[in-house]
């Protein structure tokens, strides 16, 4: 117990450390391209953020040199950037599209090391009518390019008619499976931004291997009780308990940090930071699994490493140019979403691991899968502390990807079905240890 109490009072130590070094973030933090939209009673205008990466690979410009340079090349190259921003958003209504004119092109880079992103502004002809109520909105940039990119529309300004007023923020997801969305002014509220946040979290875990992959280190031992060793636990009620308390936990300490955060009673580190411990995240609780530090007291991994994950999460929506009360809705939609994925991916992966736990199989499958997490994990911290491309990102995508990882997860349980009834003809089958957990 004192040393769980020195541990974790060394990582709140280190907490207070980086929330005291670093600002609050409040630019765009993530490279999902945005759309802006202003309403006014007969009018509508705003401005669409490309991530600059995405523009120089889609595009296939040069936009690595410094930030003059990098806007002067945006603004050589304005009309193909104009011209890609009309070919994906629309704005409409009743089945018909208004005309958009785009207009200047700039660079956005709120401080050095920031995310850079290429602004290009826009006005709809309304033709001088009278805003209507419901608009349908389509916005699709990148999504075919880049895996697993989505997009957000943020709906703010004077639209008086109806029951929409300047008060009023309306956040929209788009996704490559849902690319048009149509917008109700008068009655979508902060109900739809919040079940819009789902959305969005649960597209996290599907694009995000990293909480994937912690989840997994985690899951990893939770068929298990350590006791002179790893032994399998008894029981499918008291597996399941270690992986929902381990679960339950990390659960609790996200969204402590992503409330606070949320309510700037919290900065928020660079990102390039948080991301790194995240990354490090992963190799302990990896490493962990070799040699337990908390044996049968995963949980604490979970909650400790939680804070920093829950960090993470609020920087998704710390740069949204909306109101506090906006923010926290679309926080606390996307940890719900997250939530959501997080519970898929248990449930996938655990019936796998409940069937092998038993096995000769199991000791070397674990002490393999820690290390090769502990490994990708080592390197994924150097890319982000470095800023540097090792590859991991398309090894990850490669097997964590929807629908891959279905299909992967599917094969892996079929395996371990059979591999657990060879053992258990052969009389292999480990004897079971009450849980302790």
């Amino acid at each position: 117990m004192r040393r769980l109490v020195r541990v974790i009072a060394l990582l709140l130590l280190a907490f207070a450390v980086l929330l005291t070094a670093a600002p609050a973030a409040s630019a765009h933090e993530t490279e999902q391209p945005y759309v802006y939209t202003f309403v006014g009673e007969d009018s509508i205008d705003g401005r669409v953020e490309f991530a600059i990466g995405d523009v120089a690979e889609v595009l296939d410009l040069d936009l690595s040199g410094s930030d003059v340079e990098i806007e002067a090349e945006l603004r050589d190259n304005a009309a193909d950037l104009r011209a890609y921003a009309a070919e994906h958003l629309t704005i409409g209504t009743g089945g018909q599209d208004w005309p958009l004119t785009f207009g200047s092109v700039d660079l956005f880079r709120e401080a050095p090391g920031k995310l850079a992103f290429a602004v290009v502004q826009y006005d709809a002809d309304v033709a001088g009518a009278v805003v209507p109520a419901e608009l349908e909105i389509a916005f699709d940039p990148f999504f075919d390019e880049v895996r697993g990119r989505d997009g957000l529309l943020l709906i703010t300004g004077g639209y008086t008619a109806g029951d929409y007023d300047r008060d009023k923020e309306l956040l929209v997801t788009y996704t490559p499976g849902n690319r048009d969305q149509a917008v109700d002014l008068g009655e979508r509220g902060q109900w739809e931004n919040f079940t819009a946040s789902i959305t969005l979290g649960i597209d996290h875990i599907k694009t995000g291997p990293d909480h994937i992959l912690f989840v997994l280190a985690l899951l990893l031992p939770s068929v298990l009780v350590f006791s002179a060793g790893w032994k399998p636990v008894d029981g499918f009620g008291s597996a399941l308990w270690r992986v929902l308390k381990i679960a339950t936990f990390f659960t609790i300490a996200h969204s402590i940090t992503f409330t606070l955060a949320g309510m700037g009673w919290l900065p928020t580190p660079p990102s390039k930071i948080v991301e790194t411990i995240i990354a490090a995240s992963i190799a302990a609780a990896a490493l962990h699994n070799l040699k337990p530090i908390f044996p049968n007291r995963e949980w604490s991994l979970s909650f400790a490493f939680g804070l920093f994950h829950g960090m993470g999460f609020a920087s998704l929506v710390s740069d949204l140019d909306v109101s506090r009360s906006s923010q926290m809705i679309s926080l606390l939609g996307r940890n719900v979403g997250i939530e959501i994925g997080q519970v898929v991916v248990i449930l996938l992966l655990f019936p796998g691991l409940f069937l092998l736990r038993r096995t000769p199989a199991y000791p070397p499958f674990l002490a393999i899968a820690s290390v090769g997490l502990a490994a990708l994990a080592t390197l994924w911290s150097i890319e982000r502390i470095f800023e540097t491309d090792l590859g991991t990102d398309g090894i990850v995508e490669g097997f964590a990807s929807v629908p891959t990882g279905y299909w992967i997860a599917l094969a892996f349980t079929a395996i371990a079905g059979g591999v657990y009834l060879a053992s258990q003809r052969n009389d292999q089958l480990a004897e079971m240890a009450a849980s302790k957990g």
